[in-house]
Formats: C-alpha cells, structure tokens, sequence
C-alpha cells in the first residue's frame, strides 16, 4: 500500500482504506483477528508451526504460531540470517475495549425484559455503546466427538442495544453523569417471549450443537456499526476497534509482502493489551520469548548465541497515538503534537510508559527519511498522565532495542474511532521499509542501516 498525500490520489487511499476495513469487519472479536491473519498468512505461503509440535526451520522459511487462539506471531528467516542472527519485530495488539459477556449471561426483569449481564473489558468510552446495534462475537467451547472443540461465533445480525435513558427522566444526562456497569450498561435481548436460556438455544442453533453441548465460552459484544470512509477528498475512516487493528493488520501486509535475506522479520499480535498484557498470551507473557528463542534453536546456535541476538534485534512497538483533538487542542503539548494524514508518529515518555529513547528513535527516523516517510513526534502534556502499550511490557521477558510508534487517531477507546485515510499508506510504507532494511547494531553507540 502507498499513499501520496501531495498530489491527493484518491484512489490510492480509498483502496488501502477499503482493504484495511474489509479486514476489521471480519475481525468481530481477538479470536476471529488470530483467525483472519492466520488465512492471510497461509494464503502467502507462512507454515503453521503449533507451539507443542517439534519446528523444523529452513533458512527462506515463512512460519507463523499461535497461542490461546487469540495471539499469533509470524515470522520469515532470511536465507543468510543465520550468519549474524538478529531480530526485526513489530508488535501490535489485536484486542480493544469492549464488554464481555458473564458464564450465566442473562438477567430477566423488570416485567418480560432479557438482559445480557456484561462487564468491561478495558477502559473504553462508555457513553459511545449506547444506542448502537450490537451483536456478539467470540469462541465457543462444545462437546464433539468424544472430546472438546473451539469453535468460533459471531451472530451477524443487530441482536441488542444498550438504552439510553431519557433526558426527562435523567437531568443530568449532559452533566457528567457517571454510569454504572452494573446498571446503566446491560444491553437489550428481548421485550418479551424470551427467557434465561435464550442465548444458548442461539448459540447452539448457529454452530449446528445442542445446547446442553456449550462447555465454555469468551463472548464479547461488537458494534454493528459499519466502518465509513468520510471527508472531502475521503481524508478519514471510522470504524469500530482501530485501535489497534489498523496497526496489526498493516504489520501483517508489511511482513508478507517483504523480504529480507539478512534478518529474522518478526511480525506480532497480541491478545490483552487493553487489560495490561499480564497473561499467557499477552505481551508480558514467554510468547514472544519462547518463539524467538526456538528460532535461534532452529538455526543451530546456542544460548549464548540467543543472548547475542537479542542485543542485536530492534522492535516497533505498533500502537495508534492520540491526534489533536479540533475542539480541544490544549489537552495536547503543542509542540510534540501530532494531526491526521501527518505521517506515522513516534511515541516518547520520560515515565517510560513507551520504549523509544535517542538511539531506537534515530534508528527508525533514519529508515523513514531514506524513503520520503513523514514523522511526527508525540508526547503527553506534562501535566496529563497518559497511557501505556505493549513494547515496555514485552522488554520484561526479551530487552532490546525499541521504539514506540503509531498512527494518529481520534476518540480512542470509542466504540467507533476515527483515523486518516493518508497514514495507512504512509505507516505501510514505513514498516516494509524497516522489514527491507538490515539493521546492524553495536550495543547502544552505533547502528548501520543497509
């Protein structure tokens, strides 16, 4: 993909757009994300390599691997990486804020209501689910054949809706009213003729089982709403969920579409972000460092040899950053602000909540300036506390270096966000420029880019 703010091709952007929300509509939930790139992947040609099978490894390989169904790396190994054995990684996220669906999912009442009884996941929006057509999505875990099988869900159809309550009958709706979980947010099933049950009857009748079949399930609910692209001149896209899907699938296009014959070209998507990452399959987890690990086992070197190439390896941590908002520009610095259809930003906290420091940010400004790239950097007001992504947190099991980029959006944590339709391009042409080049680093004094 590749976009040219300057002469406003159209065409370009609509298409990168296009693809990108083709992709977040077939990604309801992280487990049908993990699925759809897993496809992709496939379709280019990437082996699965299961986490408790034996990998045998080719230089020239493309191989990907998943873990909890909901987290999935892949990765090609150049035909000479061996020689000098180093890492070139992105990582980007693949869940977003959301509700998630209780074990006993059903509240009736008042009269003939059906409720579903949800709590959140992540700190979204909360006033942005109201109002909307939802539905549910996720994985299932039911009898089959003797033993237990994962399938995935995702009712296609507007099945629920979260009520706002009446401005007559709340006086403070537009006066900060703060919404309780518990109460405000339970989203709508049925008025009448329905009762506790429903839902599995359902879920059962969508997969072709039996009720009594449903062993498990992570459901979460999905706005329904559909991706646009808006503007004059088709500058922008809303959609559900661009955090951080538009990172994580332009990664994938940017590793499959590459080719390297010096490094190892990693590309990651992981689950929990949004809760912290402290899970088996989230960044803080062995996954990354288990794969790259047996990686470099793969190849015939040791655990020296491990140490070695780590030191060595570079990371982009992919996460979309805030843009100026156009009513309240004094919420952002205004000298480290970053605006929409700018270029990919660079992400820096002196708190270390993001991992870019001098060198890991010279490193990926150069490779953006040898291929015409624009740059913005960002960072917080001094006075404001902002978030945190995933490549600090994955430093913890695998230290190298790494800078934090993304994307400019508006209303992050909004059921439905808005982004630029120029910056697809610009960020897939940064990352397959970054996957082309080889990266030489010596400790933290030099670094030579071929």
């Amino acid at each position: 993909m590749s976009t040219d703010n300057k002469v406003m091709d159209y065409s370009k952007t609509v298409k990168n757009a296009e693809i990108l929300l083709g992709f977040i509509k077939a990604s309801p939930s992280v487990f049908h994300t993990t699925e759809t790139l897993s496809r992709y992947y496939t379709s280019c040609g990437f082996e699965y390599l299961p986490e408790n099978e034996v990998w045998r490894l080719v230089p020239g390989g493309k191989y990907y691997t998943k873990r909890n169904n909901s987290s999935i790396i892949a990765f090609s190994v150049g035909k000479e990486a061996a020689d000098d054995l180093h890492f070139q990684i992105c990582a980007s996220h693949g869940d977003s804020p959301t509700f998630k669906l209780k074990d006993v999912p059903e509240v009736e009442g008042p009269a003939d209501y059906l409720r579903l009884n949800v709590e959140g996941y992540g700190g979204m929006i909360e006033n942005t689910w109201f109002d909307r057509p939802l539905s549910i999505a996720g994985r299932v875990l039911v009898r089959e054949n003797g033993g237990i099988k994962s399938r995935l869900i995702y009712i296609d159809e507007d099945m629920l809706i979260i009520p706002s309550m009446a401005i007559h009958l709340n006086k403070d709706a537009n006066n900060g009213y703060k919404f309780n979980k518990q109460i405000d947010l339970l989203p709508l099933m049925s008025a009448s003729g329905c009762k506790s049950g429903t839902l599995a009857d359902i879920i059962a009748a969508a997969l072709g089982i039996k009720p009594e079949d449903i062993l498990g399930k992570d459901l979460n609910l999905v706005n329904r709403q559909d991706p646009v692209i808006w503007g004059v001149g088709h500058q922008f896209i809303s959609s559900p969920r661009l955090d951080d899907l538009e990172c994580a699938f332009i990664s994938a296009i940017a590793l499959a579409n590459t080719s390297n014959n010096s490094t190892v070209n990693v590309c990651c998507c992981f689950d929990n972000e949004e809760v912290g990452s402290n899970t088996k399959q989230g960044a803080m987890s062995t996954f990354l460092a288990d794969t790259l690990k047996r990686i470099n086992k793969g190849l015939g070197r040791d655990d020296e040899g491990f140490i070695r190439a780590a030191a060595a390896s570079y990371m982009l941590s992919c996460d979309n950053a805030h843009a100026v908002h156009p009513n309240h520009p004094e919420k952002t610095d205004s000298d480290n602000a970053v605006y929409l259809n700018k270029g990919i930003v660079i992400k820096e906290n002196a708190s270390q909540k993001y991992t870019t420091d001098a060198f890991s940010r010279a490193i990926i400004k150069e490779i953006c300036h040898r291929s015409g790239i624009p740059v913005q950097s960002y960072a917080n007001r001094s006075d404001v506390a902002g978030g945190s992504t995933l490549g600090n947190l994955s430093n913890i099991e695998v230290s190298m270096h790494a800078a934090d980029i993304g994307l400019p959006q508006l209303a992050m944590h909004s059921s439905f966000e808005t982004a630029g339709c120029y910056d697809i391009g610009y960020m897939a042409d940064a990352l397959s420029a970054f996957y082309k080049s080889h990266i030489v680093i010596s400790g933290a004094d030099s670094a030579v880019i071929k």
